[in-house]
């Protein structure tokens, strides 16, 4: 990135100013996202109980749309199960609404075998066309002993964590697609996933230099032939001499040893991959960089709905910057 190569001169380089031109709309979406106003649609009403089930077992009792909406709020209030029960049922009570609210036990059970929401609908009413997808992954820890029970008792227990892979649309900042592994899973192997949960054509394709590596660029050719990957190969990667034509890969390498890293960071757009970057301490300082369920598959209902509440947050209020041009004499 540039920042790495002008740190020994940073101190004389003048700090890159912006200046929001839709300031009163974004301040009134920023005020909008703590708003505690709810409403329940005559579909929702409709829709919070099950549906009769035609096949053999039990009858469940709340629909798959009660459940989430309830780890929504808890997601977004930062409540545990047991409080999320309790500020449920004082909202519809509030609200004149005779429904029947989860019980935390109901919550836990369901959140681990549920249906993932699918923002793949959302994302594709909004616009068609070729998008630029932004990836990138992350840490997210898991319950367990603390640092300081470490340093306090000796433990030796190895601390086991997460990794959520992120897809992120260049052009509107939502994220489109999500995949959440252990810790051992490689970045460039979930790629496949990923673009899996895109149904929009590719118009470019960014990550860093961990995707380096053929099975990424296969896996966007499949997806997208003309797709355009924009991947910084290693220090010391080098041309294929029997490769005729030349693939996107060799003529990056070529580009940069004729060129530079920097012009060819700027030829090709990969700053924009700070974005996602962006977007993934946005995840850890609104959601959390901590997984509050215990199970797997509860931990991977509270990752999508984590995307689900920032993609409506940033819904809410979207800043449009520009930079401020300086004058010189």
């Amino acid at each position: 990135m540039p920042f790495k190569h002008n740190a020994s001169r940073r101190h004389r380089i003048g700090k890159m100013k912006c200046q929001v031109t839709n300031w009163a709309e974004y301040e009134a979406g920023l005020r909008r996202r703590g708003s505690l106003m709810l409403w329940m649609t005559p579909e929702a009403l409709s829709s919070w109980q099950a549906p009769k089930r035609t096949t053999r077992g039990g009858q469940p009792r709340y629909s798959d749309l009660a459940i989430e909406t309830a780890l929504t709020l808890g997601l977004v209030f930062g409540l545990r199960l047991r409080q999320t029960e309790g500020f449920l049922t004082s909202v519809l009570t509030l609200m004149g609404l005779d429904l029947a609210v989860p019980d935390h036990t109901t919550l836990s059970r369901r959140a681990s075998k549920r249906r993932l929401p699918d923002g793949r609908r959302q994302h594709q009413a909004r616009g068609k066309g070729h998008v630029h997808v932004l990836i990138d992954s992350t840490g997210l820890e898991i319950y367990g002993a603390g640092k300081w029970l470490e340093e306090k008792h000796g433990a030796k227990s190895r601390r086991n964590w997460r990794k959520l892979h992120l897809a992120l649309d260049a052009g509107s900042g939502d994220i489109i697609a999500h995949v959440m592994t252990d810790q051992d899973a490689g970045d460039a192997s979930q790629v496949e996933a990923l673009l899996d949960q895109i149904d929009a054509p590719i118009g470019q394709f960014t990550a860093d230099g961990a995707y380096d590596g053929s099975p990424t660029y296969d896996a966007v050719t499949w997806h997208s032939a003309g797709a355009m990957v924009v991947i910084p190969p290693r220090a010391n990667a080098v041309k294929r001499p029997d490769a005729d034509p030349l693939s996107q890969r060799d003529r990056h390498i070529a580009a940069i040893n004729t060129d530079g890293r920097m012009k060819w960071q700027a030829a090709t757009g990969y700053g924009k991959r700070s974005l996602v970057e962006t977007a993934i301490g946005r995840y850890k300082s609104i959601i959390g960089y901590r997984l509050r369920a215990r199970s797997f598959g509860a931990q991977q209902t509270e990752v999508s709905i984590g995307c689900a509440v920032l993609n409506r947050m940033l819904a809410c209020a979207r800043p449009k910057s520009v930079r401020c041009k300086t004058v010189t004499a």
